[in-house]
């Protein structure tokens, strides 16, 4: 989500979406430069309509651009149908969150072969054709979620036991998030310090699927689990309703990602040990500069923004990049997330939690 403020059986981070099929139309009145932005799904995750839909609009708008974006919600003969009806409406950059690597790499090359110029957005397209990409460090996202883990087992006896639940395997972003896990949890397997049980990816994202799949490892395990590594806040949330039947809640950390309402929510009550918070805007302010700039045919501005680079493995390419810094949240950060307006107050601050969040400031 990868990224991905997940939704399930768990718990939604509902952030006002703009509701059904509509969800997705933007209305393309304006005189600015058409570019098309293709979003993959809702059913996983309220970041794409609550936050990335009204982000990128904006930031689109401000550079001159007259955006048309649409959510494909997870359907991948929609989300090409879609592709198509931009491409020949002319529109001057496309901007692609795939829902896979295969399918944005298509239609990727439709684009590129009418020279409409293609921008990956969050998720990199592993063999695909478009020159620029925008995301996350997300590298980056898995050493904090490796790190916190390190940081709430510190005084963990030796040989720990660890399950991770990882984001879906036909995500790269999943796999950039495992790899960087990895960066800091390997050494602490490979001395003993730590001890991996089991580590498994969800297809789809899938939160109840990835309950279900921690509850069947748990069991194998004889009940015995000390850290939970989960790739974001809606598996997190998963895991947690797991844990709260064993009556292992708080007792056992768990990680997240996306800081949602009800990541924030479980790390205030120590059922979260800590969540990686994207600023989306960011990310959407870097695309719409990027996206100005191909709008225009100027590449070397597009170049003096993308100075990053992503390889692309499958591809056997290095892609020009923008890669935002993700950062940690524990407790006592939960009100940096509020401050910054991508989650409200209220929605965190319910019931018991009043207290808690007055204990941190937060109104």
């Amino acid at each position: 989500m990868g990224l991905t403020l997940a939704l399930s059986a768990c718990g939604a981070n509902e952030e006002s979406p703009q509701s059904g099929d509509q969800a997705s139309g933007t209305d393309s009145a304006g005189g600015g430069i058409p570019v098309g932005v293709i979003l993959p799904e809702t059913a996983t995750s309220a970041r794409w309509e609550g936050f990335d839909k009204p982000m990128l609009e904006a930031a689109l708008r401000a550079k001159g651009l007259d955006p048309d974006i649409q959510n494909a919600q997870g359907d991948v003969q929609k989300f090409s149908t879609l592709a198509d009806q931009m491409i020949n409406d002319g529109v001057k950059v496309l901007i692609i969150a795939s829902i896979n690597s295969e399918l944005g790499g298509t239609v990727a090359q439709k684009a590129n072969a009418q020279g409409i110029p293609t921008i990956d957005y969050d998720r990199l397209n592993l063999g695909g054709s478009s020159k620029y990409y925008v995301s996350f460090d997300n590298v980056k996202v898995g050493e904090l979620q490796g790190q916190g883990m390190v940081d709430a087992l510190k005084d963990a006896p030796e040989g720990a036991n660890i399950i991770e639940i990882e984001g879906a395997p036909t995500d790269n972003n999943a796999t950039l998030f495992y790899n960087g896990q990895q960066n800091k949890l390997k050494p602490l397997y490979d001395s003993g310090k730590l001890k991996l049980v089991q580590s498994q990816p969800i297809d789809g994202w899938d939160n109840q699927k990835g309950g279900t799949t921690f509850e069947q490892i748990l069991t194998t395990n004889g009940g015995k689990v000390d850290g939970v590594v989960a790739a974001n806040d809606g598996l997190a949330g998963a895991v947690i309703t797991v844990l709260k039947k064993n009556g292992l809640n708080g007792k056992v950390p768990v990680t997240g990602q996306d800081a949602t309402a009800d990541g924030l929510k479980a790390i205030l009550t120590g059922d979260q040990y800590m969540t990686v918070f994207k600023p989306i805007k960011l990310e959407a302010e870097a695309t719409a500069d990027l996206a100005a700039a191909l709008a225009k045919g100027d590449t070397a501005a597009a170049d003096k923004i993308a100075t990053d680079t992503e390889n692309d493995p499958t591809g056997k390419r290095e892609v020009k990049s923008k890669l935002l810094e993700p950062f940690m949240i524990k407790k006592a950060d939960v009100k940096r997330v509020i401050d910054e307006g991508y989650v409200k107050a209220e929605e965190v601050c319910t019931g018991d939690l009043v207290a808690a969040c007055t204990e941190l400031g937060i109104s």
